[in-house]
């Protein structure tokens, strides 16, 4: 039985558009222009600091840290002999130069290597202070033996300059930018030091040279975005093209799609160029993340296109057709999905909140874009569909199968749901920053082989305050000092701690004749004072002990390497730190910070803002669709479906990796706009079918032959588009992309399953006809035959 349903008469601006394409394309192109010009301002900054706000706390613990003692940017050259000797004269020889040369890293202020490591010496009533390695001429088998034994058996040394083993030493170079210009000095320390690398591989061609550190750490967040930007979004537009040409059957639709999608991330990168947001690691997706979610008002518009020239209607005539049956539902799935995007404005992380604002505005120029260009678009060119007589009836196979089986697919499904759901709670937050690059990386490559041979980039920085000026020579203060220093190494996870009392203890060693019985704290503040002042008095500039003294010698820092660590082991580990000096040096204030720490905490606040900022979004949508739909019911019902993927997705996930990073905390509310799409567009195919005077299985039908195929290839196409993202070599983005990818396919499931057998289920009130008091156009909308 066929059955005709009419449509309201077109609104002035779908005429316009329609009847005047020309005009309706130069006003676009005019708008398009206006936001477009922005993008000339863009500019990207790749500096880990925007992944924490002006007023977060570890930032600005961090800060001050660093304001008190030497700033901790650095760049570290580890070098690796082939033989896996570095105590031979023609490594140390290398090491020796490379230190000479590394001085002339820009913004560089010290340089920390085995060979110029200040190794000091009783000389009669004399200190003696100078490099381990001053004279590389005078190197022989005597003296290499001697730095081995010196340099094996140095605290400050063994794992953080020399592995124990001897086969691998680093090379550190410690920067200190003026932040004149961040988009230029960051990048032109890590220019010099891969030209160094190189300049210095080809002259030692037997030794592996590596590079890590917080400068590269920076240089890798740029190169690996600007390379994704690069690569991944072409590749996406190319996957695009095919999939919308085959899956649309429509070369001249894929095109018109094309445009909107260009239009779309033009506008909204101009967007970004105009407010100043900068381009980031998260951010650079923008481009993919628009054009995936674009195409789906594209589809939806052409695809009812296509169905009503396929039943006979003019392309006129299945214009007006479309727009009168999209515009309404894809204006929803818009703002449904701006609202989910905009939700991320609960992150703690400013490039997050950047991501979603963006997507946001674009979703919005995708509606935009969608019911005046594309249909403008669509009216100028020859689409030419034959008509059948016959609507293809795989859907409304699927359909009465999922009548006919409605009660096993309900409580099945949401069995299956339930299960995955309970897996959940074995997620945990866990950040590990250098997880954040793939394995495939050199920077990734690099800085693990420096954990494995030397020690890990997780740190921990303390400052110790004694309340007084130079109070950190008082024996009690030296003393609490080298009771935590031997508590940090004791902890399983640590591979170094620099601390200033292994200095005082060597020097009163020193000053007694170099006396093994002597390596021991002084018990006089006078005696720990004076060693100090003759120690700094002899050091040369550079490798003064800036970087761990203050200016009145009040407090001082230690610093500790880890092997490299996740968030709740940074975490767990600074609250030992803290209850050691509660319990056994409660009277010395002490301030933990560093960029792991900082990683760490606001990885855990971000998903419990996320938490809300999803609910929050979740309400929001929810009474969106129920004021939209006119059908509280309707909105309440549209729960089921928008929960139920994320549950699910987020349960397999624990059963894929069980971890939840920085970029996967954000997945809940990103997926949720998404997901909310199906939805809309099901519900309100069921709907207006129900008003029609249908029953709830005719509606189920007529929901799944208008909007079935059209759901298919938008799931197919943004699962893919996010798909292109687990390419990336920044596994932020290849994480967020894959559970992004399976919490959309979950959602497809259950719009085209567990949603119609809820409402044939639950939803058995008889449906009234009533009239329309709209004039009719006469557009005819074909109902699906019912089997």
């Amino acid at each position: 039985m066929m059955q005709n349903f009419n449509s309201a008469a077109p609104s002035r601006w779908q005429y316009w558009v329609v009847e005047r394409p020309i005009i309706s394309l130069l006003i676009t192109m005019l708008i398009v222009f206006s936001f477009g010009f922005g993008t000339s301002k863009l500019f990207f900054d790749g500096d880990y600091r925007v992944f924490f706000g002006d007023d977060n706390p570890q930032l600005l613990a961090f800060e001050q840290m660093q304001n008190v003692y030497s700033k901790s940017d650095s760049v570290s050259f580890i070098i690796a002999p082939k033989s896996g000797k570095v105590f031979t004269r023609e490594t140390l020889n290398q090491v020796h130069e490379m230190t000479e040369a590394a001085w002339q890293t820009p913004y560089s202020t010290r340089v920390d290597s085995i060979t110029n490591y200040q190794h000091t010496q009783a000389e009669a009533d004399d200190l003696l202070v100078e490099d381990l390695l001053l004279e590389p001429e005078t190197l022989d088998p005597a003296k290499i033996e001697q730095i081995r034994q010196i340099a094996l058996t140095e605290p400050n040394l063994v794992n953080k300059l020399i592995g124990s083993a001897g086969d691998v030493t680093i090379i550190n170079v410690t920067v200190q930018l003026p932040e004149i210009d961040p988009l230029t000095e960051g990048p032109a320390v890590a220019h010099f030091a891969k030209e160094l690398q190189a300049q210095f591989h080809q002259r030692y061609p037997d030794t592996e040279i590596r590079l890590s550190g917080l400068v590269m750490l920076n240089d890798a967040f740029a190169t690996y975005a600007q390379n994704d930007s690069s690569t991944l979004v072409p590749a996406m537009f190319l996957l695009i093209l095919i999939m919308l040409a085959i899956l649309l059957r429509s070369v001249l639709g894929t095109l018109a799609s094309l445009a909107v999608i260009i239009t779309t991330i033009a506008a909204t990168l101009g967007v970004s160029g105009w407010l100043g947001i900068a381009l980031t690691t998260p951010t650079v997706n923008v481009p993919t993340i628009v054009m995936t979610l674009a195409v789906a008002d594209c589809v939806h518009i052409i695809s009812s296109l296509l169905l009503a020239m396929r039943n006979g209607q003019t392309k006129q005539q299945a214009i007006y057709t479309s727009l009168a049956q999209n515009v309404k539902p894809v204006f929803i799935t818009s703002a449904t999905t701006a609202i989910g995007f905009l939700s991320l404005n609960f992150s703690d992380s400013p490039p997050l909140r950047d991501l979603g604002n963006l997507v946001a505005v674009g979703m919005l120029f995708a509606f935009l874009f969608s019911v005046t260009l594309l249909p403008a678009l669509l009216s100028l060119m020859p689409i030419k569909v034959a008509a059948k007589t016959k609507p293809s009836n795989a859907m409304t196979r699927f359909a009465n199968w999922v009548i006919a089986k409605q009660k096993p697919v309900l409580v099945c499904g949401l069995l299956i749901v339930a299960g995955l759901a309970s897996q959940v709670p074995n997620n945990q937050v866990n950040d590990d920053s250098l997880k954040y690059f793939s394995t495939d990386t050199t920077f990734r490559q690099d800085s693990d082989y420096m954990a494995q041979h030397i020690s890990g980039m997780t740190s921990l920085e303390f400052s110790l305050e004694s309340g007084q000026s130079n109070g950190i020579n008082h024996p009690e203060f030296l003393a609490d000092l080298a009771a935590f220093t031997t508590w940090l190494r004791q902890q399983p996870e640590t591979d170094h701690v620099s601390s200033l009392s292994d200095t005082v203890a060597r020097l009163n060693k020193n000053m007694h004749g170099d006396d093994p019985a002597q390596y021991r704290l002084p018990t006089q503040q006078e005696l720990a004072a004076q060693y100090l002042l003759m120690y700094e008095m002899s050091l040369p500039y550079g490798l003064d002990l800036n970087n761990q003294i203050n200016i009145d010698k009040s407090a001082t820092r230690v610093v500790a390497t880890f092997k490299n660590l996740g968030s709740n082991e940074i975490l767990a580990l600074e609250q030992r730190a803290n209850d050691w000096f509660a319990t056994q040096a409660p009277h010395i204030k002490v301030s933990i910070s560093s960029t792991s720490s900082m990683f760490a905490h606001v990885g855990e606040r971000n998903m419990s803002s996320m938490l809300m900022g999803t609910a929050f979004a979740l309400v929001l949508i929810s009474a969106l669709l129920g004021f939209a739909l006119r059908s509280w019911r309707l909105g309440f019902i549209s729960l089921l479906p928008n929960i139920l993927p994320g549950l699910a997705g987020f349960g397999l996930w624990s059963l894929v990796s069980g971890e939840i990073n920085l970029a996967l905390s954000i997945v809940s509310s990103l997926t949720l706009g998404i997901v909310v799409d199906d939805t809309v567009h099901f519900l309100s195919k069921y709907q207006h079918a129900r008003k029609q005077g249908q029953s709830s299985e005719q509606a189920v039908i007529y929901a799944f032959n208008n909007v079935g195929r059209a759901l298919l290839i938008t799931t197919l196409v943004i699962c893919v588009g996010f798909a292109v993202l687990t390419q990336s070599n920044f596994a932020l983005n290849a994480d967020m992309g894959l559970l992004t990818a399976i919490v959309v396919f979950i959602a497809l499931v259950i719009d085209l399953l567990i949603l119609p057998a809820f409402l044939l289920v639950f939803d058995r009130t008889p449906a009234t006809a009533k009239p329309s008091t709209e004039p009719s156009t006469q557009l005819n909308i074909n109902a699906a035959t019912q089997a």
